[in-house]
């Protein structure tokens, strides 16, 4: 396993993190065992969670995991939760990034998790009713108790990324060292604001769904049918991907275009070095610049071993630069196009 630091901070993490959203939910507790001792073997470090998984059930089965480790197990291991958005718990004020509602969501945390302290505490999403600077001396104070190590922000657009960093220096209180962001050969409009404002801050990117839901797993081809389960196969007409989906996620048929070409210098790459299209995928998002974490999700113990195999493969700067040709969203309009490709090549003619 390859080790890289949590953003700028001195703290190592692996860099392929453990996602753990299905854990409670269609991942029942006997595989998410089998699941966690996977990752663990492997080498990986950081486990992802948040209290809106499966409401609470993901951790409270990441903690009893834990209880059932070593110490030695238990010391290495980071928890990654999140809190703040996507509850479904009833209740005008829990919900959002008030000091209310995160004392009472990282308490539960906490406690469902059987641990003192949390390695990363995320905001799970903006909150644009709650002052900013109300979320962030919450997430101090709760540095300065003990209960948290790190902040990060997930789901963060550019500028609230760069507000966050902003008031954190200003009001000298403790900034986050993670962005988390939806991320892979097929979702890379990030890298138009979100990815410099990281960079430029020394945040540490957390990837999450790096393989498009599925989409960059090998299983799809234009007029084939898929080799076993399927997250996106037409059930009326087995072999078709699903159209509504395709159509709802790239709105074009020039984007439809670019991910078949895509998923076919893949499955190139993949042949020509003998591993999985997905390993490749995978390996493409752990090389790109402010990378600290590829989160896999996985329903299994099996799928997860799969996607691990992507920590034995490191693509050569022309297989990257294929799939980076290939992937690229090109922008047309301003400021992204021309425009903005003149200023990130910092050269005027």
């Amino acid at each position: 396993m390859k080790y890289v630091p949590l953003g700028a901070s001195g703290l190592a993490t692996s860099v392929y993190a453990l996602g753990t959203a299905t854990f409670g939910g269609s991942t029942e507790e006997a595989e998410t065992i089998r699941v966690l001792d996977t990752f663990a073997d492997a080498g990986g470090l950081l486990i992802d969670t948040a209290d809106a998984y499966c409401d609470g059930r993901s951790e409270e089965l990441i903690g009893r995991w834990l209880r059932t480790q070593t110490a030695q197990v238990r010391d290495r291991m980071l928890l990654s939760t999140k809190g703040g958005g996507f509850t479904t718990t009833a209740g005008r004020n829990q919900w959002g990034n008030t000091r209310h509602n995160l004392t009472r969501a990282l308490e539960a945390s906490l406690r469902n998790l059987g641990v003192d302290c949390v390695t990363l505490y995320q905001a799970h999403t903006w909150d644009p009713v709650t002052p900013q600077e109300e979320t962030l001396r919450f997430l101090d104070d709760a540095v300065r108790a003990g209960k948290i190590r790190y902040v990060g922000i997930s789901n963060y657009t550019g500028w609230q990324l760069q507000k966050a960093v902003g008031l954190a220096g200003s009001l000298g209180l403790t900034g986050p060292v993670t962005f988390q962001a939806q991320y892979s050969l097929l979702c890379r409009e990030i890298e138009w604001e979100i990815v410099p404002a990281g960079l430029a801050n020394g945040l540490g990117l957390l990837a999450w769904s790096p393989l498009s839901g599925g989409l960059l797993s090998g299983k799809y081809a234009p007029h084939s049918a898929p080799d076993g389960p399927a997250r996106f196969a037409d059930q009326r007409e087995r072999g078709k991907m699903h159209d509504a989906y395709v159509n709802a996620l790239y709105r074009s048929h020039a984007a439809r275009d670019r991910t078949w070409q895509v998923l076919k210098i893949l499955g190139e790459i993949a042949a020509a070095r003998d591993v999985t299209p997905a390993a490749v995928a995978l390996a493409w998002v752990a090389a790109r610049p402010g990378v600290s974490g590829v989160v896999l999700g996985a329903r299994d113990a099996r799928q997860l071993s799969d996607n691990l195999r992507a920590r034995w493969v490191t693509l050569e700067d022309d297989e990257i630069a294929r799939l980076t040709e290939a992937s690229d969203p090109r922008p047309a309009g301003y400021p992204y196009g021309p425009f903005g490709a003149m200023q990130r090549s910092r050269t005027i003619d």
